[in-house]
């Protein structure tokens, strides 16, 4: 039996190259990079936000999975609120000074401040 593989190939309708090959979003899971070579830059944010500050983290290279482990880390060490998806976390409230000393003591070595 032929594998139906329509469903793959939703967002294209013909092709008259006879060497196209359809890209598929079989992304592969991203693995996570050791907690030393990790290269997260820490900032402050106000934009789009309401005028809310918000510290955001950015620049972390792994699964889901620990992109939100390490957010709920955060977000509890400093007793607020936030999100981790994109590959961003989000902590609410200007937290730059006491996130950057977690993550260097949690072994983010790495770790930068960006901006005032």
């Amino acid at each position: 039996m032929k594998k139906n593989d329509w469903k793959d190939r939703l967002n294209i309708v013909y092709s008259t190259n006879p060497d196209f090959g359809y890209e598929t979003d079989d992304n592969e899971e991203q693995t996570t990079l050791n907690k030393a070579k990790q290269n997260l830059r820490v900032s402050i944010d106000k934009k789009n936000r309401g005028g809310k500050v918000v510290t955001l983290i950015t620049g972390f290279i792994g699964t889901d999975n620990d992109l939100k482990e390490l957010g709920k880390l955060l977000k509890s060490k400093c007793g607020v609120g936030g999100s981790a998806k994109d590959g961003e976390i989000i902590v609410q409230g200007d937290f730059k000074t006491k996130i950057i000393e977690l993550l260097v003591k949690e072994g983010y070595t790495k770790t930068k401040g960006i901006g005032g």
